[in-house]
């Protein structure tokens, strides 16, 4: 048994309020015996159904594998965030890759919003974006943080959508006492993870994408001809795409020792009914400044969404206890609230938390490691992969350039030391450093 699925039914969306409240899609056929491609993409979640769309679109013919069903992994099960920027600070890239650099990845971040809601609209797909995030922050010091980088973003990139907030105006957003102020980004959004995937896929068959479900890729032989096999079939194609994220597994050793697969969780109350008031006030996302972060929002029917908690294994803990305890810190007078669904996702992260983009082998391109990002800039990273599998590789470039490190011990040892290095940061929440 595949231990990344150690957690999941075969074939089958994990029980969320998302698969609950999912968009009707059939099931896409396995592969059965040999197929040609141009392109095959293992991966059905963002990145692979935005490269199959992308290059579907271009003319190409694609060959999308699945191991379960399109949006099975972190795509389906994630906070629904689509945030602004990169998962890093602005700042920090200016220091990092210069001045040059930074304002292109602002400005490839852009675009990823952009692109969300420009598929969402085109394709008239299930799901509506819906705008605004908030940062609630714990101190005044993180207050002041994030007043002045909203101040930065105004002056250097001329992104006005950032509003700062003190205390009581923070308090008018989210009734909590457990931050002092932040900032809200009305640039910003969220949307229906699940559906904006099933979206995709829709839309990527409709444009002549070959997708199939239920087809676990067991071993990709790269080459001048790339083989990629599954249980019951392969693919022969000119290139492949790795968009299998934090379920890639063994397939690749190159991107494996640079990518990191992490659990996260979320619950979803009953409907709070009139008690909607205690704890949102506008129909926005939230992020607090927890170095394991805590982020929630409503739902259309009213529940809270509150998502929390991470683990390092392949089996997930209670879940239910993991993430209860953050939000009981948040909103204390949720204690008697019944929890109808409770589910986690494996996503996956980088030392440097900046995605990593890879040519790991002949003919073969992989991006993966959205560390917590994903719902926009994934969808960007599928058109850049479908740009670089077309002979167009600047923008795949520049992002393989920011060349994410290994982990220290590579694939072997990752888990280990960054079960070490995690507790510390979460010490570090616990105590309020």
């Amino acid at each position: 048994m595949n231990l990344l699925f150690a957690n999941d039914r075969p074939g089958q969306y994990p029980r969320s309020w998302y698969a609950a409240t999912a968009a009707p899609l059939a099931a896409f056929p396995p592969l059965r015996g040999e197929a040609r491609a141009d392109v095959c993409i293992v991966g059905g979640g963002y990145t692979g159904l935005s490269a199959a769309l992308h290059l579907a679109q271009r003319g190409h013919d694609v060959v999308l594998l699945e191991a379960h069903r399109v949006g099975f992994g972190a795509s389906g099960r994630n906070g629904g965030q689509v945030g602004s920027g990169q998962r890093v600070d602005q700042e920090t890239l200016e220091r990092t890759h210069g001045a040059e650099t930074a304002r292109r990845l602002w400005d490839f971040a852009e675009e990823a919003k952009a692109l969300v809601r420009g598929l969402i609209a085109e394709h008239d797909m299930p799901l509506t974006f819906k705008p605004g995030i908030a940062h609630a922050c714990r101190t005044a010091a993180e207050v002041r943080e994030a007043h002045d980088e909203a101040e930065r973003l105004a002056t250097r990139y001329g992104y006005t959508e950032i509003e700062p907030l003190d205390r009581d105006a923070l308090q008018a957003i989210l009734p909590s006492d457990a931050y002092v102020g932040g900032t809200i980004d009305r640039g910003a959004g969220h949307v229906h993870p699940l559906n904006f995937a099933i979206g995709l896929a829709g839309a990527a068959a409709a444009a002549g994408a070959r997708i199939h479900e239920g087809s676990v890729v067991t071993r990709v032989t790269p080459g001048a001809r790339p083989v990629v096999e599954t249980e019951l079939g392969q693919v022969r194609c000119d290139r492949v795409i790795l968009a299998a994220n934090g379920y890639l597994g063994a397939l690749d050793g190159a991107v494996a020792a640079r990518v990191m697969p992490i659990n996260n969780f979320i619950l979803a109350t009953a409907p709070l009914g009139d008690r909607v008031a205690a704890v949102l006030r506008e129909d926005v996302a939230v992020a607090d400044s927890r170095f394991v972060v805590n982020y929630w929002r409503l739902s259309e029917d009213n529940r809270l969404l509150f998502g929390g908690g991470e683990s390092y294994g392949y089996r997930f803990p209670d879940i239910v206890r993991t993430v209860r305890k953050p939000m009981l810190q948040v909103y204390p007078g949720l204690a008697d609230v019944a929890i109808d669904y409770a589910w986690g996702g494996t996503l996956a992260i980088t030392m440097t938390r900046m995605p990593c983009f890879l040519r790991p082998s002949a003919n073969v391109l992989s991006a993966s490691g959205f560390s917590g990002h994903g719902v926009a800039m994934a969808t960007f990273a599928g058109r850049v992969l479908a740009e670089a599998a077309a002979g167009q590789a600047e923008r795949f470039d520049v992002m393989a350039g920011l060349g994410p490190p290994a982990f220290p011990g590579g694939a072997g040892l990752r888990s280990p030391l960054l079960v070490l290095a995690m507790t510390w940061y979460a010490l570090r929440d616990r105590l309020g450093i």
